[in-house]
C-alpha cells in the first residue's frame, strides 16, 4: 500500500519549488492534493497534469479570509484534512524594496515578509487543526529554514520569519498533545535547495556558475540539494511511519548545521 493512501493534503506554495516536489510525491505515494499558490496558470497546470486525486485551489496565505474560504472547501468537499504542509514564503528580495539589513530595515517590506511567512504559518495552523480534528488525526509540516536557526545579517526579516515558524510549531505541537489531539506537528529546515528562490542571489551565466561554485565549496557534501530532498523529508513526518515524532525539527541541508569542516583544499 502507498505510505499515503486514502489522506487528503493541502500544500500551500505548491507551484513551484519545494511545493511542487512536495504535491508531485505525496500524489505518486497516493494522497489526495489540494495544490494552493498565488501563481493560478501554473498551480492549476501542476493540477491538470497529476490528474485524479489532484486539484487546484487560489490561497494567498497572508489573508485569513482566503484561509476561511479554503477551509470551507475542505470542509465541504473532503470533510476534513489529513496532511498541512505549510511551504508557501518569500525572502523579500523580489517581492519588497528592502533593504532587510539590522540597521537600516525598510519596516513595510520587514513586515510584509513576516505577513507571508510567519502569519501565512499561524493561519494555516489555525484553520487545519478543526479540520483534523475532524478526521481524528493529522499532520502539521511547516518548512522552516536553516535562516530559523542562524543569523542572516543581510536577510534579517527573512530569518526572524523562520525562527518564528520554527517556535511555533513546538507550540502546536505541546497544545495538540495537551489536549489530546491526534495532531503531530513538525518542522523541516532545508539549506542549499536549488529552487527559483535562489535566483536573485545567483545570477546569470558565468556569475551564476562561479557563485554556485563558491556555495557548494562551504556544504559537506559539496552539492546543493534538490527540492526532492525536502519532500522525502516531508513525506517521512507525513506518513503513519512517523506517528510518535512531533515538535522535531528536521535539517536538510547537506551538513550545514552540522558545524564547521577542517578539509584541507
Amino acid at each position: 500500500m502507498k505510505r499515503l493512501h486514502h489522506k487528503t493534503a493541502l500544500i500551500t506554495g505548491a507551484a513551484r519549488g519545494i511545493g511542487e516536489s512536495i504535491a508531485r510525491t505525496f500524489h505518486q505515494e497516493g494522497a489526495r492534493v489540494i495544490l494552493s499558490d498565488i501563481r493560478d496558470e501554473e498551480g492549476k497546470g501542476l493540477a491538470k497534469e497529476l490528474g485524479e486525486m489532484a486539484c487546484y485551489t487560489h490561497l494567498n496565505v497572508k489573508n485569513e479570509g482566503e484561509w476561511q474560504l479554503v477551509y470551507e472547501k475542505l470542509l465541504l468537499e473532503f470533510g476534513g484534512l489529513d496532511i498541512l504542509i505549510n511551504n508557501a514564503g518569500i525572502t523579500g528580495f523580489m517581492e519588497t524594496k528592502g533593504p532587510f539589513d539590522a540597521e537600516n530595515p525598510d519596516m513595510e517590506s520587514f513586515e510584509e515578509v513576516l505577513r507571508v511567512n510567519l502569519n501565512g504559518t499561524v493561519l494555516g495552523c489555525k484553520y487545519a487543526i478543526p479540520l483534523m480534528r475532524r478526521k481524528g488525526h493529522g499532520s502539521i509540516i511547516n518548512i522552516s529554514s536553516r535562516s530559523g536557526l542562524v543569523g542572516i545579517p543581510g536577510a534579517a526579516a527573512y530569518a526572524a520569519s523562520k525562527a518564528a515558524v520554527r517556535n511555533h510549531t513546538k507550540s502546536v505541537a505541546l497544545l495538540c498533545a495537551e489536549k489530546g489531539y491526534e495532531i503531530r506537528c513538525n518542522s523541516i529546515h532545508p539549506a542549499a535547495i536549488m529552487t527559483p528562490m535562489w535566483d536573485a542571489m545567483l545570477g546569470e551565466g558565468e556569475v551564476r556558475d562561479k557563485i554556485i561554485k563558491e556555495v557548494e565549496r562551504g556544504i559537506p557534501l559539496r552539492h546543493f540539494g534538490s527540492p526532492r530532498d525536502v519532500a522525502f523529508a516531508a513525506l517521512y513526518l507525513a506518513s503513519d511511519e512517523s506517528k510518535y515524532v512531533t515538535g522535531i525539527e528536521l535539517n536538510v541541508d547537506g551538513g550545514i548545521l552540522a558545524g564547521l569542516e577542517a578539509r584541507p583544499e
